[in-house]
């Protein structure tokens, strides 16, 4: 039976493109046996239709903190919920949480609530690359609130790059993972990826075809088993729900990395 069964998650929605694979990730969570109670931003609704949410997920849709039947929905909502996962979180939303902000129903549910929290970020590269946005994931993960980090891929308007919605699949895994412990929980795993690059001189290196993806994947199988994760990496990948990374380059950087983490208690 998985874990998600008989759990009650808070589903926030906010705008942007990527809000359409919400419906996946709704879907895949009632099919998981979670009670879903989709909260969506205004934003969310000019992207997708709250019937649809109403149909997929376990309740009718809330969007406001006057027009339901009860007077508190927030507290109700934050003091009654298992789990708080917002797919998409945009820029702005992570910026609201991050301050402290009750700008409409899911920020206040999301600052009345002692569940666990799982954002997953989606947006532009360069929003996302943006050091305010960067500092807001920083102080949110600071306050054990747990991020999915988004993919590299097709972006809204054709562009490409980093910022694209983690896959329905990884984000009903992370959920899963904040909510019941794994075969691995309790152990620390860390893995290496990536080829390393010797340098020669200023310009020149010697290297190797290793494109770490292998790394990556143990990484994130073993996070999903509930293991603490690190990878000590020498390439840019998406990073695994739940997985730190130290970035090395040179292959005494990369044994220094691995010995200091070993004896990490």
């Amino acid at each position: 039976m998985s874990v998600l069964a008989g759990r009650r998650i808070v589903l926030g929605i906010t705008g942007g493109i990527a809000a359409y694979k919400a419906i996946d990730v709704s879907r895949r969570l009632v099919d998981a046996g979670a009670h879903v109670i989709p909260v969506m931003t205004a934003g969310a609704e000019h992207f997708v239709g709250r019937t649809t949410f109403s149909a997929l997920a376990s309740e009718p849709v809330q969007t406001s903190l006057w027009d339901e039947d009860s007077p508190i929905p927030h507290t109700r909502l934050g003091q009654t919920a298992d789990l708080i996962l917002v797919a998409p979180a945009t820029a702005r939303l992570l910026a609201a949480y991050a301050a402290g902000l009750s700008t409409d129903l899911l920020t206040n549910v999301l600052l009345a609530t002692r569940a666990p929290v799982v954002v997953c970020p989606a947006m532009h590269t360069e929003m996302w690359e943006h050091p305010a946005v960067q500092a807001n994931i920083a102080t949110l993960r600071s306050r054990g609130v747990h991020v999915v980090e988004p993919e590299s891929g097709r972006l809204a308007g054709g562009d490409v790059g980093a910022g694209r919605l983690a896959d329905p699949a990884t984000i009903v895994a992370a959920a899963e993972r904040v909510l019941g412990d794994g075969p691995l929980a309790g152990l620390r795993v860390i893995v290496s990826a990536g080829g390393t690059r010797e340098p020669i001189d200023a310009v020149r290196v010697i290297a190797n075809r290793s494109s770490g993806k292998q790394g990556y994947a143990i990484a994130a199988e073993a996070a999903a088993q509930g293991a603490t994760v690190t990878i000590v990496s020498t390439v840019e990948l998406p990073v695994p729900a739940g997985a730190d990374v130290r970035t090395v380059e040179t292959a005494a950087q990369m044994q220094a990395a691995m010995e200091e983490l070993k004896n990490i208690v």
